[in-house]
């Protein structure tokens, strides 16, 4: 490739920055009484042996009911149980501190919940809350989560000396002995569809029998005030990492959250229908999604009503994880208002996630992204996907490349809706596909502009179903260029000043019956075999090519 190929590319990166936040919301912030009580005043012992639940949550209880301050958790060893956050406390780790949670499954307890945005049961979280006002834990310590004595795994994941030592362990085997759980509790619970469910009818004492299964978050705050987390290390979760609900006024600022990668649900961070906030300054090596946005599932999610809006998500470093920055897909009660700026994304399965299907409804909308570099893509750099866990569309070689046949649904109050999302400044070294844009037949994805980005992958861009999409200083160096951009079933597309790798197969194809509208402009045709490929039923007078 000719070196002036790349000139001008660190100005096409620059440029100004998006438009000012707009006045969002001030974040409320916490604040403490300066009296600070060490959990060694209530008698726990530091030598990773002695259970310090009682110690610990005393001292959390006395300085609440005091009027607030800090409690501390010295340099040292401590081993507990499950514990309750109260109002006005700052749980504050030293630095050396490891909070290590039991292993002893019989210490935790079920309870009515809400997980994956519906009603459920569940073990009660390692650090729990409720109701709760003017919150924090802050410090330079490590809390653990005992993830291992809850997960199941796959012995795909695993070495074969891993797997082994694995079942030398204890716990039981799956028919197929694929899957290792860590007992038969467990194990039953995995052939229950859905098993979390708080079903109609039934009491928490009706789900003991698989009660291992029902794993624990590591923190849940709900219907929460003002909550700040700082500094601290949240790792080997059983499931969810950090999990505020239903809150308002968050902030998330240099935390670290470490799963390992086979580690399923261990999402680092959901934001789920909270309002007010900023994440900033965090690291992220996780099993699951990193950054996540959710608002409730389904019907229950549409009843609830409660957006996660108001955001402002910074400087955020991402390895492992099934998306860096993801909405969805419980995503029911809508998204909006949220700035992102300033991620890496490295070894992700997927960059920018946004997941939703049919049934959700709910609508996602003025999401503003920049500055975000990737690399090590697993799967797509961005995607916007109305059928989560569907196959994926893209044609295999030597399959048809005609667009699938997708019949449209009635428009109803599960149909979701992504709109209004802009995203600029984006760079990805490796992905399988740069971008992925499939809306439904009934209801388009509608409203997306993607600005100053170079994005190296083996696909280029499929747009499906999608309305009023924009491209601009995009370069799409595909490994994979027949065709570098697939556009099925879309309109009023604009491509303005495509690059792509020279001496492509295929620029462009064009399929569907309801294609329209599609404008390629500044862009060099000449470098590829063929410019516009057209399907069948699908009018010349669909693409218009133009220089400006």
């Amino acid at each position: 490739m000719k070196a002036s190929f790349f000139a001008g590319l660190a100005a096409l990166l620059a440029g100004p920055a998006l438009a000012q936040v707009p006045n969002l919301p001030a974040v409320k912030t916490t604040a403490f009484r300066a009296d600070t009580l060490s959990i060694v005043k209530n008698g726990a012992v530091a030598d990773g042996v002695t259970p310090n639940t009682r110690a610990i949550q005393q001292t959390i209880d006395a300085v609440s009911q005091k009027g607030g301050g800090v409690v501390l958790v010295p340099r040292g060893h401590w081993l507990t149980g499950p514990i309750e956050m109260r109002s006005n406390v700052n749980l504050h780790l030293a630095k050396g501190a490891l909070v290590q949670f039991s292993a002893n499954r019989a210490d935790y307890r079920l309870i009515k919940t809400n997980w994956e945005g519906v009603a459920a049961v569940r073990n009660q979280a390692q650090i729990y809350g409720q109701d709760l006002e003017n919150i924090a834990i802050t410090g330079h310590g490590i809390f653990d989560g005992a993830g291992e004595v809850w997960r199941s795994v796959k012995k795909s994941k695993l070495t074969e000396t891993e797997w082994k030592r694995l079942v030398a362990s204890g716990g039981v085997l799956n028919d197929k002995k694929d899957i290792w759980y860590p007992s038969a509790s467990s194990l039953k619970g995995s052939t229950i569809p859905e098993a979390f469910y708080l079903r109609p009818g039934k009491e928490v004492k009706d789900y003991e029998d698989i009660r291992d299964f029902l794993r624990p978050d590591m923190l849940v705050f709900a219907r929460s005030k003002r909550i700040l987390l700082e500094g601290v290390t949240f790792q080997n979760s059983p499931a969810w990492t950090i999990h505020p609900l239903m809150s308002e006024d968050i902030i998330v600022r240099r935390v670290t959250a470490l799963n390992p990668e086979y580690g399923q649900n261990t999402d680092a961070l959901d934001l789920e229908s909270c309002r007010n906030g900023i994440v900033e300054d965090c690291l992220f090596d996780v099993g699951d999604d990193a950054i996540c946005i959710k608002s409730g599932r389904d019907e229950q999610g549409r009843e609830r009503g409660m957006p996660t809006e108001n955001f402002i998500i910074r400087n955020t470093t991402v390895y492992h994880a099934h998306g860096g920055f993801v909405v969805g897909s419980e995503m029911s009660g809508g998204a909006r208002n949220i700035y992102v700026s300033n991620l890496n994304f490295i070894g992700t399965d997927v960059g920018l996630r946004f997941k939703t299907t049919r049934g959700r409804g709910g609508v996602v909308e003025n999401i503003f992204i920049e500055n975000v570099d990737m690399r090590n893509i697993v799967g797509q750099a961005i995607i916007f996907d109305m059928y989560y866990m569907a196959k994926d569309p893209v044609p295999l070689a030597g399959e048809s490349t005609a667009p699938p046949v997708i019949e449209a649904k009635p428009l109803n109050e599960g149909t979701p809706q992504f709109r209004k999302i802009q995203i600029r400044n984006v760079t990805c070294n490796g992905a399988e596909t740069a971008i992925l844009v499939r809306g439904l037949p009934e209801m388009a994805i509608k409203d997306i502009s993607i600005e100053n980005a170079v994005l190296q992958s083996d696909k280029g861009l499929v747009c499906i179903e999608a309305e009023n999409i924009r491209l601009k200083n995009v370069t799409l160096l595909a490994k994979h260029t027949m065709p570098v951009m697939e556009v099925q079933n879309s309109k009023n597309i604009s491509l303005d000043g495509i690059k792509y790798t020279p001496g492509a197969e295929l620029l462009m194809r064009v399929t569907g019956d309801r294609a329209k509208d599609v404008k390629l402009t500044n862009t060099d045709t000449k470098q590829a075999k063929k410019a516009v490929e057209f399907g069948d039923k699908v009018s010349k007078k669909t693409v218009t090519v133009s220089q400006r």
